[in-house]
């Protein structure tokens, strides 16, 4: 039995890790590896014409960081110990074996004076401890398991906002270049105006200082773009180098349509019960349940038997033994009321942490109703603003308003587009809050994947 037992033994596998190899491994994360590829054409069940694409929409890279993050990795981990406590739970307690050689010196006569003894402690588990266990452990491994859809919807909103910004921050670049070009037309018509005596010095600096504010503003905008395109690959795992020549796009313009399923009472009920976090808390709770009922269980001894055999001078003995330990000074009173506590603990958690969704759903609908609002205010000034530019075109057509004129109301119709943009940008930001708050996307894609076949660990099969 001993021999057999060994050969069943695990052997230790050393995996040493390398500062030099993960930091070559990082460096070479690509958009154009092909085993990425394969893991799109899997998950979104079509083929690529051309590879690597010309765009990177939001729905293709949610999919790329959910395949690079190193957080998800993590949280694969994290599962795995789960489920390597699902197997300790599981196990039953080892039979002890025991060997005793005795010798008696005073042994006189023909008699061996050896009295060699051998017993066994078999240990028998009483009202179903193994089975709490088993539960205490299945429940843990489910929140693990949940916890891997949390962290990667956490990826998804992060990737989100990085994304909304740094295709906000380009338009905005684009925008105040456009103005700035605009801005240094009317300065050079107004330094003509101002040698031909029409106009003074004054009108001349004003402008000039408008200008000045325009190419701070337009600084200010490449900084922050090149800051949203660190964070772009930071949220997809990946170097800011590997994004070098890749086009990353959010689209700012247009809703869907479906977006009325956000502000509805039944995704509101949904997220109160069935966001991945809800679910891990409750997972959580029955965990605790069940360690509660493991230490209730403990008030109960087990029962160690033991039969054992002796050779004794000459004489072959068999004897059995029954052992139990005696709950009279203690009833595992102090564990059990450890666990109660704990439980309570949890359940306060889980109320603590539905309140907490509730209002994230209230705040985030709030402020996705007021921002739709308020751009479609800003819809229509544009709008406004635009026909009031056509108009001067058309008069000068006419000899009816001068270029000056025209390059003035260019400049208004600019800064209404960049009112404009600032307010698609607060809507998108307000709906990714909603989202995050829902815990579902209300995009092309219909589910977060939490499973990967390999390196990265993809995340096809399994989902919460």
């Amino acid at each position: 039995m001993l021999i057999l037992g060994l050969a069943g033994c695990a052997r230790f596998q050393p995996r040493p890790v390398s500062p030099a190899e993960t930091a070559a491994n990082l460096e070479t994360r690509r958009l154009d590896n092909p085993a990425f590829r394969q893991f799109l054409d899997k998950n979104l069940q079509r083929q690529f014409t051309s590879w690597p694409p010309k765009a990177w929409d939001f729905e293709t890279l949610t999919l790329a960081a959910l395949y690079y993050h190193p957080s998800l990795d993590v949280a694969r981990a994290q599962w795995n110990v789960a489920l390597g406590g699902n197997i300790t739970a599981a196990a039953r307690p080892n039979p002890i074996i025991s060997a005793a050689p005795g010798y008696a010196p005073s042994a006189t006569g023909v008699t061996s004076p050896w009295f060699p003894a051998i017993s066994f402690d078999l240990p028998v588990e009483t009202m179903g401890k193994r089975g709490y266990r088993k539960a205490h452990a299945e429940h843990l491994s489910e929140s693990a398991r949940l916890n891997i859809a949390t962290m990667a919807w956490q990826v998804r909103s992060n990737l989100r906002t990085s994304l909304i910004d740094y295709t906000a921050t380009r338009r905005r670049e684009a925008l105040l270049q456009k103005q700035l070009s605009v801005q240094e037309q009317i300065v050079k018509s107004l330094e003509q105006q101002l040698q031909a005596g029409a106009i003074s010095s004054s009108e001349l600096t004003l402008v000039v200082i408008s200008q000045g504010k325009i190419q701070l503003d337009l600084a200010d905008a490449r900084r922050l773009s090149a800051d949203a395109r660190v964070r772009v690959a930071d949220a997809l795992g990946i170097s800011v180098a590997a994004l070098e020549g890749v086009d990353l796009n959010y689209e700012l313009s247009t809703l869907p349509p479906t977006d009325s399923d956000l502000t509805s009472a039944e995704a509101r009920h949904q997220a109160l019960l069935g966001r991945a976090d809800i679910l891990g808390a409750l997972a959580d709770y029955a965990a605790s349940q069940s360690a509660l009922q493991l230490e209730i269980a403990k008030q109960y001894p087990d029962i160690h038997l033991g039969p054992a055999y002796q050779y004794d001078l000459g004489e072959h003995k068999i004897s059995l033994s029954l052992t139990a330990e005696l709950p009279v000074l203690n009833q595992n009173q102090g564990p059990i009321a450890e666990a109660e506590g704990r439980r309570a603990e949890f359940a306060a958690r889980f109320y603590a942490l539905q309140a907490k969704v509730l209002t994230e759903i209230d705040r985030a609908l709030a402020a996705y109703r007021v921002t739709r609002d308020n751009l479609s205010a800003l819809e229509l000034l544009a709008a406004a603003q635009k026909k009031q530019y056509e108009a001067v075109e058309g008069q000068l057509k006419v000899g009816a308003a001068s270029p000056l004129d025209l390059l003035n109301s260019q400049v208004e119709m600019n800064v209404s587009e960049l009112v404009q943009l600032d307010g698609r940008v607060k809507l998108q930001q307000a709906r990714g809050a909603l989202e995050d708050a829902l815990q579902r996307p209300i995009d092309s894609m219909k589910s977060l994947l939490i499973e990967q076949p390999q390196r990265p660990p993809a995340l096809k099969e399994k989902k919460p």
